[in-house]
């Protein structure tokens, strides 16, 4: 495009220009460039805004596009089980009427056809006269409750407390101040008398869900930020049940269904502190740890959507925090005075639990730690998905929305990032960051489907490649021992296999139903395992790229790490269980300290002992491979994160509050 009207750099002894032509000087034409350049930024910056707006439409169309077509499947549904009952009835009718009276069967036969032919608006009066009807019935019920020689909150007779699904006696709530209230037990009435019904009725309605956009999760499982992600036909409404358990209700906004959600936040209620007893309970043993009951293999267990979280305690004063002080007993609550509860059990080929009794060696020897106490905290200022310590010991990288910080530990007192890596996108969370051995290239992965690899060696760290994949979000990432390859879990629950030298993916491990979450490999580089939201994990011969083993779970894996020095693996769950298996052998030992779903965990280099993480804000150590309890530490929020120091002086966590907590192991 000519853009002015005269050459740019006429020569110096060219002829003058013709009359009536501008000529310009050099520093004009800079000038007319720079406003050139200027109207064209100002037109990109706001072909960008336009563009992420259709985007975030887009996105919400989706969203919306799969709500309503669960809702209309629902009702599809709902319709084929209207028309069976209608079929049967007919059929019903049809063997009783020869047994009528003549003048009735004309009546019953008028009346059915008078039924096959109400319209849209009569069906509706009829179903709003019924409401209200039934809301009038409620209100007398609630109103015969306040009689004078009923206490106050006392029990509804039978057939109130059957009306409102209450068992007898249960207590009433407070007289409704208004009618919303009473429509709201209402509601509660109908759903009670609707679960009394056949399982199979009942099961159609359950797929009847009204619209709702209050799915408030980490802008992603499961999150699964994303769950920003892919639709999903019937046969994924599975999945999203699973999904919808992983809510995070510090947010940016709803996500897809795909993603892994990590809740950040902090459910405090006024339960002390305990783990309770142990006593058989029909075919099922009930451990009273937190709640959690432990059923046969193959049930699921609580969802960590409703878990409850013990009292904070001022993190300052939590470096040598134990809240079981007779795990360091070494008896496991077997055969001690008081009867105290036992929280490690082995488990046998038959699925059958017996409480661990610990060796007299279980806390005590070279390389079992005391202790931790809390040396700083590094205030990253977003919610800390990912974490991970530099070896030699010197710097942290904590991982958010959007970029990583790195602190230098070495500086007692440092309270603000040597530096910042801007990743991914600004609102997509960051899930995994990973250090090459040499500590000189840096991996992130999240929210995106490109995983961003850094030179640290640089004097300022730069992106020194990309590499991008079919999934929309990785959630976890591992680097063989030579650093020539990295594993990234996708939320596809495919395994993706990057060649860092060639920055290229050269293959997939195929076989997670649904997002693959956590992943570890073994110090010797030829096996890797991998846990999925499909409840399995999963071994891989790297050397022959397949399958080698899938263990069932009875819940959604989130985090596991391989034994550097042994054959244990160790796998925290979704129903707060840790369970450490064996590589080969049906040896299996269960864990039962969390209180709520198992975020993170990490073993130590010298393998005899490793930590995990949870939303009930524990830090908890283990022996291995028995799982005594070695210490315990309480944060003020999730623990949605947390690593090892490679000379196992030092853990770090990544929490909901928006920081990363440094722990020194004291020894």
């Amino acid at each position: 495009m000519n853009m002015y009207s005269a050459p740019r750099h006429p020569s110096a002894g060219g002829a003058p220009p013709p009359g009536g032509q501008l000529k310009f000087t050099i520093a004009e034409t800079c000038e007319r460039i720079k406003e050139e350049f200027n109207f064209l930024q100002a037109q990109y910056h706001t072909l960008k805004v336009e563009c992420e707006k259709l985007a975030g439409e887009k996105t919400e169309m989706q969203r919306h596009y799969v709500m309503y077509y669960e809702m209309s499947y629902g009702l599809n549904v709902e319709m084929h089980k209207q028309t069976e009952i209608a079929k049967r009835l007919n059929a019903i009718i049809a063997q009783v009427l020869p047994f009528l009276a003549q003048e009735h069967q004309q009546q019953v036969a008028t009346a059915v056809d008078r039924a096959k032919q109400v319209t849209m608006s009569e069906l509706n009066a009829i179903i709003g006269q019924q409401q209200q009807q039934g809301l009038q019935q409620l209100l007398q019920q609630m109103h015969a409750q306040q009689l004078p020689h009923c206490p106050p909150g006392g029990g509804p007779p039978g057939a109130a407390a059957g009306l409102l699904g209450f068992p007898p006696g249960a207590a009433l709530p407070p007289h409704p101040a208004s009618l919303v209230k009473a429509a709201e037990m209402h509601a509660a009435a109908a759903a009670a008398h609707a679960a009394s019904r056949g399982a199979a009725s009942a099961a159609a309605e359950a797929d009847v869900k009204p619209p709702t956009m209050a799915d408030d999760r980490l802008r992603s499982p499961a999150a699964s930020p994303s769950e920003k992600y892919r639709t999903r036909s019937p046969d994924h409404d599975s999945k999203r049940r699973k999904h919808d358990k992983l809510q995070s209700h510090d947010s940016d906004g709803e996500k897809s269904d795909t993603e892994l959600v990590v809740d950040v936040a902090n459910e405090e209620t006024d339960s002390p502190h305990h783990n309770g007893d142990i006593r058989e309970n029909g075919s099922e043993k009930v451990i009273g740890v937190a709640g959690i009951k432990m059923e046969r293999p193959g049930s699921r267990s609580g969802s960590c959507s409703s878990n409850r979280s013990t009292p904070s305690l001022k993190s300052k004063d939590m470096g040598g925090y134990d809240a079981h002080p007779h795990a360091r007993s070494g008896t496991n609550g077997i055969g001690t005075p008081g009867g105290k509860p036992a929280y490690s059990f082995h488990m046998n080929g038959e699925g059958q639990l017996q409480p661990v009794p610990f060796p007299p060696d279980a806390l005590i020897g070279p390389g079992i730690p005391r202790h931790a106490r809390q040396i700083n905290t590094l205030s990253h200022g977003e919610v800390v998905c990912a974490v991970t310590i530099s070896n030699p010991t010197k710097y942290v990288y904590t991982g958010g929305k959007g970029c990583v910080k790195v602190w230098d530990i070495s500086q007692p007192g440092s309270k603000s990032p040597v530096s910042q890596l801007d990743c991914l996108q600004r609102d997509n969370y960051i899930r995994s960051v990973k250090l090459l051995p040499d500590a000189r290239t840096l991996i992130v992965g999240g929210e995106a489907s490109n995983l961003s690899i850094w030179d640290l060696a640089t004097p300022t760290p730069r992106i020194k490649a990309e590499l991008t994949s079919s999934a929309p979000a990785c959630y976890a990432l591992a680097i063989s021992p030579d650093s020539k390859v990295c594993f990234s879990c996708c939320s596809d629950g495919n395994i993706a296999v990057w060649d860092l030298q060639n920055q290229t993916l050269v293959r997939q491990f195929q076989g997670h139903t649904d997002g693959a979450s956590c992943i570890d490999i073994s110090a010797d580089g030829t096996k890797l395992w991998t846990g999925g939201l499909d409840n399995t994990v999963r071994s891989w011969d790297l050397r022959e790229g397949r399958q080698l083993h899938q263990h069932d779970f009875a819940s959604q894996i989130f985090s596991l790490g391989y034994c550097p020095t042994g054959e244990w693996l160790a796998v925290g769950m979704e129903n707060s269980n840790v369970e450490v298996l064996h590589a080969h052998k049906p040896d299996k030992y269960q864990l039962h300290l969390h209180e709520s779903c198992v975020l993170s965990l990490r073993f130590a280099a010298c393998g005899k002992w490793f930590v995990s993480t949870g939303k009930d804000n524990l830090l908890n150590a283990w022996r291995t491979p028995y799982g005594a309890s070695i210490f315990q530490s309480k944060e003020s929020s999730s623990v949605l994160s947390c690593d090892i120091s490679a000379d196992d002086k030092y853990i770090v966590t990544g929490s909901g509050d928006k920081k990363a907590t440094v722990y020194e192991v004291m020894y």
